[in-house]
Protein backbone atom coordinates (compact mmCIF):
# COMPACT_ATOMS: atom_id res chain seq x y z
CA UNK A 1 0.00 0.00 0.00
CA UNK A 2 1.29 3.46 -0.82
CA UNK A 3 -0.01 6.83 0.30
CA UNK A 4 0.27 10.20 -1.39
CA UNK A 5 0.41 12.89 1.28
CA UNK A 6 -0.93 16.43 0.94
CA UNK A 7 -0.67 19.38 3.33
CA UNK A 8 -4.05 20.65 4.57
CA UNK A 9 -4.68 24.15 3.22
CA UNK A 10 -7.06 25.99 5.53
CA UNK A 11 -6.19 29.48 4.34
CA UNK A 12 -9.63 29.88 2.78
CA UNK A 13 -13.11 29.20 4.00
CA UNK A 14 -15.45 26.93 2.09
CA UNK A 15 -18.93 27.34 3.56
CA UNK A 16 -21.38 24.66 2.46
CA UNK A 17 -25.12 24.86 3.07
CA UNK A 18 -26.26 22.52 5.80
CA UNK A 19 -29.81 21.25 6.14
CA UNK A 20 -31.40 22.59 9.30
CA UNK A 21 -32.80 19.18 10.15
CA UNK A 22 -31.18 15.79 10.44
CA UNK A 23 -31.34 13.38 7.52
CA UNK A 24 -32.85 10.13 8.75
CA UNK A 25 -31.14 6.89 7.72
CA UNK A 26 -34.03 4.76 8.97
CA UNK A 27 -37.61 5.36 7.94
CA UNK A 28 -38.25 8.32 5.62
CA UNK A 29 -39.38 11.62 7.09
CA UNK A 30 -40.35 14.90 5.53
CA UNK A 31 -37.65 17.45 4.85
CA UNK A 32 -38.79 21.00 4.52
CA UNK A 33 -35.96 21.97 2.19
CA UNK A 34 -34.75 24.76 4.41
CA UNK A 35 -31.07 25.45 4.93
CA UNK A 36 -30.67 27.28 8.20
CA UNK A 37 -26.91 27.30 8.52
CA UNK A 38 -23.68 26.56 6.75
CA UNK A 39 -20.60 24.70 7.84
CA UNK A 40 -16.95 25.14 6.89
CA UNK A 41 -15.37 21.77 6.15
CA UNK A 42 -11.95 23.14 7.16
CA UNK A 43 -13.27 23.84 10.66
CA UNK A 44 -15.14 20.52 10.83
CA UNK A 45 -12.34 18.25 9.60
CA UNK A 46 -9.11 20.10 10.45
CA UNK A 47 -8.91 21.18 14.11
CA UNK A 48 -5.07 21.29 14.01
CA UNK A 49 -4.10 22.83 10.63
CA UNK A 50 -0.33 22.78 11.25
CA UNK A 51 -0.32 19.02 11.88
CA UNK A 52 -3.12 17.82 9.60
CA UNK A 53 -2.51 16.17 6.26
CA UNK A 54 -4.55 14.42 3.62
CA UNK A 55 -3.59 11.14 2.00
CA UNK A 56 -5.06 9.26 -0.93
CA UNK A 57 -5.30 5.49 -0.25
CA UNK A 58 -3.65 3.11 -2.71
CA UNK A 59 -4.37 -0.54 -1.97
CA UNK A 60 -6.95 -2.67 -0.19
CA UNK A 61 -5.40 -3.83 3.09
CA UNK A 62 -8.00 -1.84 5.10
CA UNK A 63 -11.11 -2.61 3.04
CA UNK A 64 -12.91 -4.43 5.90
CA UNK A 65 -12.60 -1.24 7.96
CA UNK A 66 -14.44 0.60 5.17
CA UNK A 67 -11.27 2.20 3.78
CA UNK A 68 -11.01 1.57 0.05
CA UNK A 69 -8.56 2.31 -2.74
CA UNK A 70 -9.01 5.95 -3.73
CA UNK A 71 -10.45 7.16 -0.43
CA UNK A 72 -9.15 10.44 0.97
CA UNK A 73 -7.96 10.32 4.59
CA UNK A 74 -7.64 13.21 7.04
CA UNK A 75 -4.61 12.48 9.25
CA UNK A 76 -3.58 14.38 12.37
CA UNK A 77 0.08 14.07 13.40
CA UNK A 78 -0.50 15.80 16.76
CA UNK A 79 -2.67 12.99 18.17
CA UNK A 80 -1.19 10.17 20.19
CA UNK A 81 -2.33 6.80 18.91
CA UNK A 82 -4.42 4.73 21.27
CA UNK A 83 -5.19 1.04 21.05
CA UNK A 84 -7.54 0.40 18.12
CA UNK A 85 -6.84 3.63 16.20
CA UNK A 86 -6.18 3.46 12.47
CA UNK A 87 -2.78 4.99 11.89
CA UNK A 88 -0.30 5.85 9.21
CA UNK A 89 2.94 4.24 10.36
CA UNK A 90 6.46 4.44 9.01
CA UNK A 91 7.96 0.93 9.23
CA UNK A 92 11.45 0.08 7.99
CA UNK A 93 11.44 2.99 5.55
CA UNK A 94 7.90 2.64 4.17
CA UNK A 95 4.49 4.10 4.98
CA UNK A 96 1.62 1.76 5.79
CA UNK A 97 -1.98 2.20 6.87
CA UNK A 98 -3.06 -0.21 9.61
CA UNK A 99 -4.97 -0.58 12.87
CA UNK A 100 -2.72 -0.05 15.91
CA UNK A 101 -2.73 -2.52 18.81
CA UNK A 102 -0.34 -2.62 21.72
CA UNK A 103 1.27 -6.00 22.30
CA UNK A 104 -0.41 -7.66 25.30
CA UNK A 105 2.96 -8.81 26.64
CA UNK A 106 4.34 -5.28 26.45
CA UNK A 107 6.86 -6.34 23.81
CA UNK A 108 6.00 -3.76 21.17
CA UNK A 109 2.89 -3.36 19.08
CA UNK A 110 0.96 -4.81 16.17
CA UNK A 111 -0.10 -3.13 12.96
CA UNK A 112 -3.16 -5.02 11.84
CA UNK A 113 -4.63 -5.06 8.34
CA UNK A 114 -8.38 -5.22 7.86
CA UNK A 115 -8.14 -7.70 5.01
CA UNK A 116 -7.33 -11.38 5.59
CA UNK A 117 -5.07 -11.41 2.52
CA UNK A 118 -2.44 -9.36 4.37
CA UNK A 119 -0.34 -10.44 7.36
CA UNK A 120 -0.15 -8.46 10.62
CA UNK A 121 3.10 -6.60 11.27
CA UNK A 122 4.74 -6.99 14.68
CA UNK A 123 6.97 -4.09 15.68
CA UNK A 124 9.45 -4.22 18.53
CA UNK A 125 12.75 -2.60 19.51
CA UNK A 126 14.48 -4.14 16.48
CA UNK A 127 12.03 -2.51 14.04
CA UNK A 128 12.54 0.97 12.64
CA UNK A 129 9.06 2.25 13.48
CA UNK A 130 7.09 5.39 14.21
CA UNK A 131 3.44 6.35 14.13
CA UNK A 132 3.31 9.18 11.64
CA UNK A 133 -0.31 10.19 12.31
CA UNK A 134 -3.78 9.09 13.37
CA UNK A 135 -6.60 8.84 10.83
CA UNK A 136 -9.46 11.10 11.92
CA UNK A 137 -11.75 10.96 8.88
CA UNK A 138 -12.22 8.86 5.77
CA UNK A 139 -13.79 10.71 2.85
CA UNK A 140 -15.15 8.51 0.11
CA UNK A 141 -17.04 9.06 -3.07
CA UNK A 142 -20.48 7.42 -2.99
CA UNK A 143 -21.27 8.20 -6.62
CA UNK A 144 -20.75 5.12 -8.78
CA UNK A 145 -20.50 4.80 -12.53
CA UNK A 146 -20.53 1.92 -14.99
CA UNK A 147 -18.01 -0.73 -13.96
CA UNK A 148 -18.11 0.25 -10.28
CA UNK A 149 -15.51 3.00 -10.59
CA UNK A 150 -15.57 6.06 -8.39
CA UNK A 151 -16.17 9.43 -9.92
CA UNK A 152 -13.82 12.08 -8.60
CA UNK A 153 -13.27 15.67 -9.61
CA UNK A 154 -10.73 18.15 -8.39
CA UNK A 155 -7.00 18.27 -7.94
CA UNK A 156 -6.26 15.46 -5.51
Amino acid sequence: MSLKLYQADVSTQQPVDCAGEQVHAGFPSSVHGTFTESIDLNKELVPHPATTFYARVHGDSMRDAGIDHGDLLVIDKSLEATDGDIVVAFVDGEFTLKRFRRDEQGQGAWLLPENENYPPIHVDESTSFMIWGVVCYNIKCQLRRKGGTHVRTGGL
